[in-house]
């Protein structure tokens, strides 16, 4: 079985290339799968050897094919009663199939460099592997300057099921809500879609941007990004579908509302 040998393999290419090449691997599938996401959050933006990428690029293609049935089609989602072109669904965002899935990003967009952190922005590089962050690295070398809230980028998905990922840094709530970090949210919402658009995007699915560590209070943030999808889509013609994905029940609930009753 390619998963358990090429596991093994990879873990140690990627424990050498870290100057630990002489640590034992955990007994068990489920450990050493665990190291290996470990690995690859803290592992620096640097060029890897193309013997590396293989390995990596092997492994996560049988997990992917693995995970198949698990993965939903962006066609598949009932969409709202109100506006046809919104759709909301609770999962996984790195199991949904459509054109580009948004990644709520820091500021050096480089992905969490903590191990097996949950937040998406871990959750979304660690499924995608190495070649994000160097993705990434390559932009923000490019610009020069952190990445400032409200804007937004564009790289492969590479072994997401979505073909793009749309990085935004949504601004960071310490107590009361500003009028200026709204105008910010709103214009991660409106950001994303018009570069999913100058690149002929037809599907785009949001996280709910700002709303974990950022503390953004969700009651306030969901009413937000709906309105800001709808401002931007009205000047789209390429965007068919946009998705909202929402991991907590609460923030279905939210968006519900709001898709059901406008």
């Amino acid at each position: 079985m390619y998963q358990t040998t090429g596991l093994e393999e990879l873990l140690r290419a990627l424990l050498a290339e870290a100057g630990r090449g002489e640590e034992p691997l955990p007994e068990d599938f489920p450990a050493r799968r665990k190291l290996l996401r470990a690995l690859m959050n803290q592992r620096p933006p640097v060029p890897a050897a193309p013997e590396l990428l293989a390995l990596q690029d092997r492994f996560l293609e049988a997990e992917g094919r693995q995970r198949q049935s698990q993965v939903v089609q962006w066609t598949d989602l009932p969409v709202s009663a109100v506006d046809s072109r919104l759709a909301l669904w609770r999962g996984d965002i790195t199991l949904l199939a459509c054109d580009a899935i948004v990644n709520a990003a820091n500021s050096a967009l480089l992905g969490c460099f903590h191990p097996g952190h949950t937040c998406i922005d871990n959750v979304i590089h660690s499924a995608a592997g190495i070649q994000l962050r160097l993705a990434c690295n390559a932009l923000m070398e490019a610009q020069g300057h952190p990445e400032p809230p409200g804007q937004a980028k564009i790289t492969p998905g590479f072994h997401l099921p979505a073909k793009y990922v749309l990085h935004t840094v949504g601004p960071i709530v310490q107590g009361a809500v500003a009028p200026a970090q709204r105008e910010a949210l709103a214009s991660c919402y409106r950001s994303c879609l018009t570069l999913a658009e100058a690149h002929g995007l037809e599907s785009v699915a949001f996280c709910c941007v700002s709303t974990g560590l950022y503390g953004f209070p969700p009651e306030q943030a969901a009413p937000i990004a709906v309105s800001a999808v709808r401002d931007a889509l009205d000047r789209c013609h390429h965007i068919r579908r946009v998705i909202f994905d929402v991991f907590r029940p609460e923030d279905e609930a939210l968006y519900r509302a709001l898709l059901l009753h406008g």
